[in-house]
């Protein structure tokens, strides 16, 4: 199904329209493009522009994401129609044959009984092999990498374009060049990036490996790789002159994802942490950690990093494997160290630590038992990610710049979300998981409320660089989280 979005009290594609806000009695204001054309809007990206949320791709959200609030502002300056290719329902996911897969599964929702997110129940009505036909103006595609939007048949592995895409070879950027477009977004690489840290950096960084058909899922995209793709997509699509807005990347610890879960969660009685500082517990391996030490194996520094140590009540570090320690293996000592508050426990980990190995109660996940790499991003692996950031922000800035297009700070902005919180429309949007209305149950993507702050933001830099006056919407119009069940 498809929705196309367009202003009905629109009576030409002039660039000028009037706002129907005059109820004080003023003359009603007149919104204009400025130096842009907003007539053939496409909107292109990963799961943001798509409208992801709560974990899952949904009709609702698709209507509350970012592209469609935005065409809806440019309509009143001369903004044609708008279509995505919307979900059937609002469940979320793919199935087949009748069944949810497990892969895509339902959207979250908010059990307010066991205050922790939770799957609807039933089935979700889109099938993973239907097909919307187009032209689809907003081409933002879950999952999506900046390479792959230039990959020929990338529906072939893809499912979230494969089911919009014009053809079985078609590419993203080529849909989007099909359509002649006046004014394009484009947010693309955090996925780039993204991947690795929510895999807890089980991935690999492949920077310095232009050879992105060896990379892996949750592989860190090299920048020179980044770079050629990003430039290759701007080339495509402002030839001519054609104006647009671009995004930089947030770092990832505005994302409640990695911050959520403190570093040091365990609560501990007197006699378990004795426990598991005895000989039973962690001491063998301390006693190895030292005589490591002795043998100028490792340094002192790192036989304190390496010391597993536990304490009588609230307060203490899990206990996780960092593959970047020294490698002992060969004395039959692992690359063991409690996290510090310099490591990031992703979000998930929150309904696995403390719970019991095969219901052993002496074998508990991140005490007794080091937490695995998916489920920890360490300090060096933060550093990656950041460094990459850089790198890609970089690419991004100078893009903009050199073919004059507007630029939306995201870094900057969705640090002070998680710095303190920003004040819109009377409303303080933070960073915090489920109260902070900015982000939805999954923890990376916006919620409605902060999808609506994120057009705003959008709205703002073309306002600024092509001299438009668009709006912004009202915050209070949309919803922090999305209910259960739709009425």
């Amino acid at each position: 199904m498809i929705k196309n979005f367009k202003w009905l009290l629109l009576l030409s594609l002039s660039i000028t329209a009037c706002s129907s806000d005059d109820d004080n009695g003023e003359a009603p204001v007149v919104v204009t493009s400025g130096t842009a054309d907003f007539s053939k809007y496409v909107a292109l990206g990963d799961s943001f522009a798509a409208g992801y949320s709560d974990n899952a791709l949904f009709k609702a959200g698709q209507e509350n994401s970012y592209p469609n609030i935005l065409s809806q502002q440019f309509a009143l300056a001369g903004g044609g129609i708008f279509t995505s290719p919307l979900m059937a329902d609002d469940l979320g996911g793919f199935s087949m044959g009748g069944m949810q897969i497990p892969q895509f599964p339902t959207r979250l929702y908010f059990n307010a009984a066991t205050s922790t997110p939770m799957n609807v129940a039933g089935i979700s009505a889109t099938a993973i092999d239907a097909h919307v036909t187009g032209p689809i103006n907003n081409l933002g595609v879950p999952g999506a990498k900046s390479f792959h939007l230039l990959a020929s048949g990338y529906g072939q592995a893809n499912p979230y374009f494969r089911r919009f895409a014009s053809a079985a070879d078609a590419s993203v950027l080529g849909d989007a060049v099909a359509q002649s477009p006046t004014f394009f977004s484009l947010w693309i690489g955090g996925n780039d990036v993204l991947a690795y840290a929510t895999s807890g950096g089980s991935g690999m960084n492949q920077t310095g490996n232009p050879n992105f058909a060896t990379y892996g899922n949750s592989d860190i995209t090299d920048p020179g790789v980044f770079a050629f793709a990003y430039n290759q997509i701007l080339s495509a699509l402002a030839v001519n002159g054609t104006k647009g807005v671009v995004a930089n990347l947030p770092y990832i610890n505005a994302l409640p994802f990695f911050t959520t879960v403190p570093y040091n969660p365990v609560p501990l009685e007197a006699n378990t942490a004795a426990l598991l500082n005895g000989a039973n517990g962690y001491g063998q391996y301390n006693a190895g950690i030292q005589f490591a030490k002795s043998q100028g194996l490792i340094s002192q520094a790192e036989a304190d990093r390496r010391t597993i140590a536990f304490h009588a009540g609230a307060g203490n570090a899990v206990v996780m494997n960092d593959s970047y320690l020294t490698n002992l293996s060969a004395f039959g000592i692992p690359s063991y160290r409690q996290a510090t508050s310099d490591d990031f426990i992703v979000l998930p980990a929150r309904a696995f630590i403390g719970t019991q190995v095969n219901g052993n109660p002496l074998q508990v996940n991140g005490v007794s038992v080091p937490l695995a790499d998916n489920w920890v991003l360490s300090k060096e692996e933060v550093a990656e990610v950041k460094t990459a950031t850089d790198a890609y922000n970089a690419i991004i800035e100078a893009a903009a710049n050199e073919k004059g297009l507007a630029l939306v700070d995201t870094k900057t902005i969705l640090a002070q979300l998680a710095n303190g919180g920003i004040v819109s429309d009377s409303f303080t949007l933070t960073s915090t998981y489920v109260t902070g209305g900015t982000f939805s149950l999954d923890g990376i993507h916006p919620s409605p409320r902060g999808y609506a702050f994120i057009a705003n933001m959008f709205a703002d830099a073309i306002n600024a660089k092509y001299g438009s006056n668009l709006p912004g919407v009202n915050l209070g119009d949309y919803r922090i989280l999305y209910p259960q069940a739709f009425q």
